[in-house]
């Protein structure tokens, strides 16, 4: 007689017979997606925290990292040109940093020599140019639109209103500073100026450093196997020159807006416009946020100057739409490619969550780069990870 196949249940299959009887198919699919959303919920939830506290501390340690920030992406972007000037002093790193310096130096002073006293005029104008501006914004809303003027009248002429408003013209005299707050003013002004003077000191060490920054990385992380460790590795990497790139890249732009806004504002006879150009075009470091100043400033002095009105306006937003249409067509292509990939509605959206989320401008500086690290981070997950 031929032996029979042995049917006795092993504890596995038992086990596997027992969840069956306990869940239906549909039942273990809702409970799979169920533990699925609660890990998303779990991990947002972590990378939020981690935001949160990031956010503090660069707060709070803000004057200790500025200085060091920016001497480590001054140094990523000028590291080319020390390690021409190397090849140059035939291996003398630290005759070329020195060279470097006396080069930055001499041009920055020669610049400043030219550029600041003209600057400084145009400035102090347009410090006393405001009351005058808001003379003639207030002389137009009466003649024009009598309405709004009598609405806002009417509410000042409101009891509780008029009180509240002569409290907040008030406030400034009752808010006397205390010793303590000057001293930490003080403090504050001196650390920062401390800060300042070594910011030369971190960029001379990095440029002298010949290693890649992210070279010896993976040395550190043994702890981890080695696929997890390579894509670490990359992302580093890959941050690194999406640091670089866009860093060098909107500097280049932001400095050649500056210089066609600043024309095109002095060809159409804007006030201030040379002023006003080259603050607009370095703001613009920050995708957008120049542009965006710049017009909320410059329209009501184009239409409220002597001799303006809504021609210069028109003139006014044409230069914008020039430079803006170069910046696009032509200067971003061209100088930092197609390196972040980010839709402008999503640049923008950055723009004020990361500067939300780890506090003011630095927030705001970061966000392309933290964005577009993150939106590399996503798709390695995808091919690698999530494929099927």
């Amino acid at each position: 007689m031929p032996d029979m196949p042995d049917t006795q249940p092993t504890p596995e299959n038992a086990h596997s017979d027992t969840t069956d009887h306990m869940f239906s198919p549909r039942q273990r699919r809702t409970l799979g997606y169920s533990i699925t959303l609660l890990a998303a919920c779990v991990t947002v939830s972590l990378v939020v925290s981690i935001l949160v506290v990031l956010g503090q501390l660069m707060g709070k340690f803000s004057n200790v990292l500025w200085p060091l920030a920016v001497a480590g992406v001054l140094a990523l972007i000028l590291r080319p040109s020390v390690d021409a000037l190397e090849r140059l002093f035939r291996g003398r790193r630290m005759a070329a940093v020195i060279v470097l310096y006396v080069v930055f130096v001499a041009l920055a002073t020669t610049l400043a020599i030219i550029s600041i006293p003209p600057l400084v005029r145009q400035l102090m104008g347009f410090i006393k140019y405001l009351p005058t501006l808001w003379a003639n914004v207030s002389g137009y809303a009466h003649a024009n639109h009598p309405d709004w003027t009598q609405a806002l009248e009417s509410l000042r002429a409101d009891p509780t209103i008029a009180s509240l408003l002569d409290e907040l013209e008030k406030l400034p005299a009752h808010i006397l500073p205390s010793l303590k707050a000057v001293g930490g003013g003080m403090f504050s002004f001196v650390i920062f100026t401390v800060h300042f003077v070594v910011f030369p000191i971190y960029l001379f060490f990095f440029l002298l450093s010949r290693a890649a920054p992210a070279a010896k990385i993976g040395e550190h992380l043994t702890f981890l196997r080695p696929g997890l460790r390579a894509d670490v590795v990359f992302l580093i990497n890959e941050f690194i020159a999406i640091i670089i790139s866009f860093f060098r890249g909107q500097l280049i732009i932001g400095l050649i807006m500056g210089v066609l806004f600043a024309i095109g504002f002095w060809i159409f006879g804007l006030q201030f416009g040379v002023l006003i150009g080259l603050v607009v075009g370095i703001l613009n470091i920050i995708p957008y946020v120049g542009t965006i100043s710049g017009v909320l400033i410059t329209v009501p002095i184009a239409f409220f100057q002597p001799g303006g009105g809504t021609v210069l306006v028109v003139e006014i937003m044409i230069v914008y739409v020039a430079v803006q249409c170069i910046e696009g067509w032509l200067l971003t292509p061209k100088i930092m490619g197609d390196r972040t990939g980010l839709h402008p509605a999503v640049i923008i959206f950055a723009i004020f969550f990361w500067g939300t989320a780890i506090g003011g401008i630095m927030g705001m500086l970061l966000a392309i780069p933290l964005t577009a690290f993150f939106v590399t981070f996503w798709r390695l997950m995808q091919r690698k990870y999530f494929a099927r």
